[in-house]
């Protein structure tokens, strides 16, 4: 069977976690900072706070933002349910948009129909790796400021719609030059088991905030506030006599630990020479040989030659739609794929057909772009150790697994 997405960990991680474990710091400590700073650099962002997760860092960014009861946030219905989550853990209410019929990406006609003034923060996706409309979203959130009704600091200071970036995705993606982390207001990345660089669990807030905001501040504070409003971490309370330490708020339980920052300091490391290039290479012999096909609708991926207008992916899926299906015969060609021992996986199931998110009220129907491309959408494998007998045998599985089912 092939896999869908396992982990590649060799022994170059295996020994720096194994230094990690043999020098008596495991939790967040000097790997933690050095992989914040790392990261930054690599994305020309102001600054970033490593977490435990993706979804920690949104809610926390949410909550810094002074998002609650009564405020809207806008995203789009073509999302993992941890972006609409963080949400209605704030209290706040979720605000579904569709979707673009080309990249998956939230449509920026369909975000501006939704702005409201209890609209405090639009939460764009990255989907698959491949960035938003980025001009166009920050553009935006300036045209609407007479609609914006700031009510804690952090909304005065900002005097619009927060642009909170659900990045998960989208690591090393490229915008017009800029890389993913430095595109809009705040971005967030995921480093999960099945992402193009892991840390095993694990995320990061890539901060970038515009002036007057002090982004090295606001770094500090959220490290407080993700340590249970603990005005010093642990790195800190070992200095000789600084045991001593104060609560200022009730704060939550995010940080990353030294363990898993020794993981994606490797990960880092190979990054663009190594992990990249092999995802890249995988998606484009996939578009090769199914752009043979006319039932094969080829994911968005790269767009433009010139560097200063081109948005590149990080070829974190290859979500491949087959062409005027439905969704019970993608779920039979799947079926197929998967008795050819092929593993595949369908990115996403719009968060609208949750049972949770159908008892608030919120219907599919309402969002037809996004359930066409979920209903046709087949993620293949993208993964570091997919050999090329193996990228030939997912072809073919799907290629023979569509002819049975279609005829």
């Amino acid at each position: 069977m092939i896999p869908f997405s396992p982990p590649h960990i060799d022994q170059k991680i295996i020994d720096e976690v194994t230094k990690v474990l043999q020098s008596g710091w495991i939790t967040t400590g000097p790997r933690t900072k050095q992989f914040e700073k790392k990261l930054s650099l690599y994305c020309g962002n102001k600054a970033t706070l490593c977490v435990n997760s993706a979804t920690a860092g949104l809610e926390i960014m949410l909550r810094w933002f002074g998002v609650k009861e009564g405020d809207e946030v806008i995203l789009p219905a073509y999302t993992y349910s941890a972006t609409a989550n963080v949400v209605i853990h704030c209290g706040a209410t979720p605000v579904f948009v569709d979707v673009n019929p080309d990249d998956f990406n939230i449509s920026i006609s369909e975000i501006e129909k939704a702005i409201t003034a209890k609209t405090k923060v639009i939460m764009p996706v990255d989907f698959a790796g491949y960035p938003c409309n980025y001009d166009e979203l920050n553009a935006l959130v300036v045209r609407n400021k007479n609609k914006f009704a700031p009510q804690t600091e952090e909304q005065k200071t900002l005097g619009r719609i927060m642009v909170l970036s659900d990045s998960a995705h989208s690591i090393g993606a490229w915008y017009k030059g800029r890389r993913a982390g430095s595109l809009t207001d705040v971005s967030v990345f995921s480093f999960h088991a099945v992402k193009n660089l892991t840390t095993a669990e694990g995320g990061s807030i890539a901060l970038n905030l515009p002036a007057p905001f002090d982004n090295e501040q606001v770094y500090k504070n959220l490290c407080i506030k993700t340590l249970h409003g603990q005005d010093k971490d642990a790195l800190a309370k070992t200095q000789k006599g600084n045991w001593r330490y104060d609560i200022v708020e009730a704060g939550y339980k995010c940080n990353m630990t030294d363990i898993m920052a020794a993981i994606g300091i490797i990960e880092l490391e190979r990054y663009d020479n190594d992990t990249l290039p092999k995802r890249k290479n995988i998606c484009q012999k996939y578009s090769a040989s199914f752009s043979k096909f006319a039932w094969a609708q080829l994911p968005v991926q790269y767009l433009n030659s010139d560097e200063q207008s081109s948005i590149e992916s990080c070829y974190h899926l290859y979500p491949l739609r087959i062409k005027g299906i439905t969704e019970a015969q993608r779920d039979a060609i799947i079926k197929e794929i998967f008795d050819c021992d092929v593993s595949v996986n369908v990115h996403f199931i719009p968060v609208p057909m949750m049972s949770f998110y159908k008892g608030l009220g919120y219907d599919i129907h309402t969002y037809p772009v996004t359930f066409n491309n979920y209903s046709r959408e087949i993620s293949l494998p993208v993964f570091y150790d997919l050999t090329d007998d193996m990228i030939q045998k997912v072809i073919d599985s799907v290629v023979s697994s569509v002819a049975k089912v279609l005829g």
